[in-house]
């Protein structure tokens, strides 16, 4: 049994994970600060008894390094973010507080207490900036310019990565995740496009498509980026691995994809495209595969059909 810490623990991808993670036998540590993560996303866990433990704890707290004093977690996965392009654009600083101090106070607590490995969840759809080749290799990071705040702090991230491998003894693996969806995305945030269309059309209202519509994101099913962090808990030594289809998909398109499963008959509100958002993305998963034996195995259609089957029950 592996002690693992995940931080964002009640978010959408963390408190998914934390289930995966007491499923195969480890005892889980939750941190979250509940400034975007819910209780209610850890009834499973909760369901684990002593082998599943949560902290109501900001990462940038002093009183993490006490915790890990405490807990002794082997692994660490880092998943705790302000995770919006909008609100990094509007407010970089509060941004750079929480990706940058918080993610150097987790590295910094993790060496001091001897954790073995971090895992680290970076932003496939926003480190590379706008790529000239699509699918993005993991080697189109050194030349790379993000456009918003987000990416700029998911970017510098792999470099104190390598800086506590290099003279701290502190393994990583970072995985540049592309757009996650699925059950436990909140319909209300900022950020999950399929949640928010999903649950506006299921309210009878039409959802908003900014700019064009033709700009294309890479989407992966929430159990196949889960199944990526934990493979990663032993495997992928010193990398970048970009989790991602390899497929593009248009605003659009998902639009008309959704509608046709909720059965939305109506059109889009248009708004203006904001800055700092790509126009095209999509990941090459090929060092993944070599590096985690991992593969894309959920199609879109079937993981969109299980997403609003959630948000209908939650509904209901």
């Amino acid at each position: 049994m592996t002690s693992i810490l995940v931080t964002g623990g009640a978010g959408f991808i963390g408190s998914n994970l934390s289930d995966r993670l007491l499923a195969e036998g480890h005892r889980v540590v939750a941190v979250d600060d509940l400034s975007g993560g819910r209780i209610a996303n850890m009834a499973e866990a909760r369901s684990y008894g002593k082998e599943f433990t949560f902290h109501n704890l900001d990462v940038r707290s002093e009183a993490m390094l006490t915790l890990f004093q405490r807990s002794r977690p082997e692994v660490v996965m880092h998943l705790a973010a302000q995770p919006g392009v909008r609100p990094s654009i509007e407010d970089p600083v509060h941004d750079a507080s929480v990706n940058v101090m918080g993610l150097l106070n987790v590295l910094e607590s993790a060496a001091r207490t001897g954790v073995r490995k971090v895992v680290f969840a970076s932003s496939g759809g926003t480190i590379y900036g706008e790529p000239r080749r699509l699918p993005v290799k993991e080697t189109a990071i050194g030349g790379s310019r993000p456009l918003s705040p987000y990416g700029i702090t998911k970017k510098v991230a792999e470099d104190y990565l390598r800086y506590f491998q290099r003279y701290r003894g502190l393994d990583f693996t970072a995985l540049a995740v592309g757009n996650v969806y699925g059950p436990r995305q909140d319909p209300h945030g900022e950020a999950g496009v399929i949640a928010i269309f999903a649950g506006k059309m299921l309210a009878g209202e039409a959802p908003a498509i900014f700019g064009d519509g033709n700009q294309t994101r890479d989407y992966v099913f929430i159990d196949d980026a889960v199944h990526a962090f934990a493979l990663a808990a032993d495997r992928g030594s010193g990398r970048l691995l970009n989790i991602g289809t390899g497929l593009e998909t248009s605003v659009n398109g998902l639009f008309r994809m959704l509608a046709g499963i909720v059965g939305f008959h109506g059109e889009p509100q248009r708004a203006p495209q904001p800055p700092g958002e790509l126009r095209r993305m999509c990941l090459d998963h090929e060092l993944a595969s070599q590096e985690l034996g991992w593969r894309p195995w959920t199609h879109l259609e079937d993981g969109l059909a299980e997403t609003v089957a959630y948000l209908r029950e939650q509904q209901g």
